[in-house]
């Protein structure tokens, strides 16, 4: 097991990719903490499930977009843990709106959730592992939309291409302290948040003819990535994007 005694703490892992991503570190022996908006049933059947893997589980909750609850996420897992090797920014929104009628709280509600929260989680995270003088592994659940553009979601392609930006350069600020900073980019993912393209049988199957590998993706693809990326198999990764999306990037047209 790859991540033996490391600790995770993954945003937005109450289901979907988070919960996938969370589960796959605990196979590879990681301690984790479920982190979501509210503690409610799904954050404890989460809990139990990465729990079957033998491994140690919290649950915190709180929203990332703000950021006195970034900071608690991680001083209160460092409180119940012990410490934190491993930053897995996963929480994100979207909602579809034309940009003539996107409002002011779509858009702050969009860059709060999957920018903010994601710098300034990331920013208390490093800040413990300075204080223990320890390197770690940040790494974030970007989008193909932080490269690809996607009308009607103009916020959410914004805040996306900004984590891009954010993690090239925090790979280079945080280098010398030992730290790596990968986002990973999935395309289209069976998980609720795409329930409606999941119960729209001709737009899924517009989609699946953009995609070569003609399926959706699992969040357990993803999850196997992130894992990678969270061992010391990666320690000399840092500063990129890794596509998940079955090929759907490099053959994407406007139908």
């Amino acid at each position: 097991m790859r991540l033996i005694n490391k600790v995770a703490l993954v945003t937005g892992s109450t289901q979907g990719i988070g919960l996938g991503i969370a589960e796959r570190l605990a196979k590879e022996g990681a301690d984790i903490i479920i982190a979501g908006r509210i503690e409610d049933e799904r954050s404890i059947a989460a809990a139990e499930q990465v729990r079957a893997h033998g491994r140690r589980v919290c649950v915190l909750a709180g929203d990332i977009s703000d950021v006195a609850t970034c900071r608690y996420l991680i001083a209160e897992g460092v409180a119940r843990m012990g410490s934190i090797d491993i930053l897995i920014n996963n929480a994100g929104v979207e909602k579809s709106a034309p940009f003539w009628e996107m409002t002011e709280a779509h858009f702050d509600r969009t860059m709060s959730v999957n920018l903010k929260g994601a710098f300034f989680t990331a920013q208390a995270f490093v800040q413990h592992l300075r204080d223990t003088e320890r390197g770690g592994k940040i790494i974030n659940i970007s989008s193909v939309h932080e490269e690809l553009p996607f009308p009607n979601f103009t916020a959410y392609c914004a805040s996306k291409g900004a984590l891009k930006m954010m993690a090239r350069n925090l790979a280079i600020e945080l280098a010398p302290l030992g730290i790596t900073v990968n986002n990973i980019a999935p395309g289209a993912i069976e998980t609720p948040m795409n329930k409606n393209l999941l119960n729209n049988p001709a737009l899924l199957e517009k989609l699946l003819c953009n995609i070569p590998l003609r399926r959706l993706g699992q969040p357990e693809d993803v999850a196997g990535l992130a894992a990678f990326l969270a061992s010391a198999d990666a320690d000399y990764v840092t500063g990129s994007t890794f596509y998940v999306d079955g090929g759907l990037l490099w053959n994407y047209t406007e139908q």
